[in-house]
């Protein structure tokens, strides 16, 4: 039964990853039906609807953004349960797995940009189709989900009070007893 305890605690750490790129999908998805020269679900401008126009491009980008920093923000708050050991493998495991699924989520967009967008001709520029400009955009995913580790686990050691984290000496007594 030990063995099994362990196989799964060593397995643990891959879900994570998992999890995470497989968000990239829906992510992709909502990408592709809220900015700018997607559906534009957002703005539902016909100005903004059309990648030909440069001002389209920026929001486009801006709205991956957003998506990509709420959900390293929500794999945050599932990270803040773990503890001990694991955490510390969950939370790296769970950034490549960002890393991961912001580039699903980036492919994913692009995809539904071909499958259901408007034929475009990329002749002018390449951004006049689906597409992402500025890819340093696909780090804010893993980046949002550390700062959010540390700072939610900042919160939670500040609430604890300053002797929440002292060990007892070798005596066996709290330091000032």
């Amino acid at each position: 039964m030990k063995e099994h305890s362990s196989h799964r605690v060593a397995r643990l750490p891959w879900t994570w990853f998992a999890a995470a790129a497989a968000g990239g999908i829906p992510v992709g998805l909502l990408w592709w039906l809220l900015a700018p020269g997607g559906l534009n679900l957002i703005t539902r401008d016909p100005a903004l609807g059309d990648g030909t126009n440069p001002v389209v491009w920026l929001p486009r980008d801006l709205t991956l953004g957003g998506l990509l920093v709420f959900a390293g923000c929500l794999v945050a708050v599932f990270l803040t349960d773990k503890g001990g050991r694991a955490a510390q493998a969950a939370f790296l495991f769970s950034l490549a797995g960002g890393l991961a699924g912001a580039a699903v989520a980036w492919q994913t967009g692009v995809l539904a940009g071909r499958l259901w967008g408007a034929p475009a001709d990329t002749a002018f520029n390449a951004s006049v189709a689906f597409s992402l400009r500025s890819l340093s955009v696909l780090l804010l995913w893993p980046a949002a989900t550390a700062a959010s580790v540390f700072a939610l686990s900042l919160l939670s050691l500040l609430r604890k009070g300053p002797d929440a984290g002292m060990a007892p000496h070798a005596g066996g007594t709290a330091p000032g007893a």
